[in-house]
């Protein structure tokens, strides 16, 4: 058996949550292997819109296990909000949702942390979601932070009080005014970690590779997108973690030669929340249409997202790094009404044509190239089968099959899961 990774190709919000919820059926345990609070997955049911940002999107299969990798940092007061959303839906958390103990957490001070430097950058701010995700990945790495599994210490209280004095001498650093009262945050912090205790700890690594073992089917389910990776994305404007395939490696300690079918995320245009470079943003009428249409609006942060053509050179450059084997297209229902349609084929970088996607594309370096095609005026959102689709967005997803190399296997016309058509 393997592991099938589901992936994001492009800065976020491609819909990731939705298509695990379609696939979760498919699978006996759903794996995060990444990121934080800071990844908002919304899925949409049987009239019901949720918003999860820990727990895997798996949650509400009765059948799935769902497991929060080692990889990935979790807020305890974050966690448990999302825990009491789903309270009222009789969930079984303590069977279904399982912890890496190698998993680390996210003190109150780390968000003290994030502020205090997000607010230092002044207009240089990368647009931190200021969920402290960044300070957390950087104790993790100067073997400085506290993980799920010391909870199970009797001294992990002395380990919190060492870190958090020592996150407080770092706040002067920064000379800003951060307005906090550390007393109400760790009283909240604390009452969340004894909800965190009630759950099940696992040593992950070893539960994964036994399921495999034991012939059970595994989705390992990403955060944010490629083009955030820490290392092969829009450097510095990126998240503190790695999102690429590369990362469900890490982050779930399973090995490269258990990976199989990698699924990348796409939306049928782009959009970014915060700040970084972005060739094929728009600032005009069709960038506001697709915004109003596709309710563009970070599920996390509430921030309006920016809005651009379908780029595929980044999208190339996406499924190359990350060995994308199925393309799922989402939101093309969005789409419908353009009378043209544009896609960027290349970039002018420097005075000089290219392919590739550059070490830098910031807006003075890179001016993105053209391909104009058909749009479609038909209303996707009631369409079941691939048939039904409309002749021009059959000869738009062809376009974006030719140029990645790649197959679209699903399409998705709408926010709900059955509005999900299979090619």
């Amino acid at each position: 058996m393997a592991v099938n990774l589901l992936l994001g190709l492009q800065w976020g919000d491609e819909g990731k949550g939705k298509i695990v919820d379609v696939l979760t059926s498919d699978y006996d345990i759903i794996a995060r292997f990444q990121g934080g609070p800071n990844a908002g997955h919304t899925l949409i049911f049987n009239g019901h819109k949720h918003v999860l940002h820990t727990i895997p999107s798996g949650i509400f299969h009765k059948n799935a296990i769902n497991i929060v990798g080692n990889g990935v940092v979790i807020d305890p007061v974050i966690f448990k909000k999302e825990l009491d959303n789903l309270s009222s839906f009789k969930l079984d958390f303590k069977n279904k949702l399982l912890i890496s103990r190698k998993a680390h957490l996210i003190l109150p001070t780390h968000r003290l942390l994030d502020a205090a430097s997000e607010t230092a950058k002044g207009k240089a701010k990368i647009g931190s979601t200021l969920k402290g995700i960044g300070p957390t990945y950087m104790d993790k790495t100067g073997r400085n932070g506290i993980r799920v599994g010391d909870l199970e210490l009797d001294n992990w209280k002395e380990k919190y009080q060492l870190l958090a004095k020592k996150h407080l001498k770092m706040l002067n650093f920064f000379d800003v005014d951060i307005q906090f009262d550390l007393n109400e945050l760790e009283t909240e912090f604390f009452k969340a970690i004894k909800v965190l205790k009630q759950l099940t700890f696992i040593d992950s690594e070893e539960y994964l590779n036994n399921a495999l073992k034991n012939k059970k089917t595994i989705l390992a389910e990403g955060a944010q997108g490629s083009l955030l990776d820490i290392d092969f994305g829009t450097y510095p404007f990126v998240t503190s973690s790695t999102t690429t395939a590369a990362g469900a490696c890490t982050g779930l300690g399973v090995p490269p030669n258990k990976i199989g079918e990698v699924f990348g995320i796409f939306k049928a245009y782009v959009t970014r929340v915060g700040s970084g470079p972005f060739p094929t943003e728009l600032f005009d009428e069709d960038g506001e249409m697709m915004a109003k249409v596709g309710h563009e609006f970070g599920a996390t942060t509430g921030r309006p997202r920016r809005c651009g053509w379908l780029d595929l050179v980044a999208l190339k450059y996406a499924v190359e790094i990350n060995g994308v084997t199925q393309l799922m297209m989402m939101k093309g229902d969005v789409l419908s009404g353009f009378e043209k349609l544009k896609v960027c084929t290349s970039y002018n970088y420097k005075g000089t044509e290219i392919n590739h996607f550059p070490y830098n594309i910031e807006e003075h370096n890179v001016t993105p190239i053209y391909s104009e095609l058909k749009g479609w005026k038909e209303d996707l959102t009631s369409m079941t089968t691939a048939n039904t689709l409309p002749k021009e967005l059959i000869e738009y997803i062809q376009f974006i099959e030719d140029f990645v190399e790649v197959p679209v296997k699903i399409v998705s016309v709408g926010p709900d899961r059955k509005q999900t058509i299979m090619r």
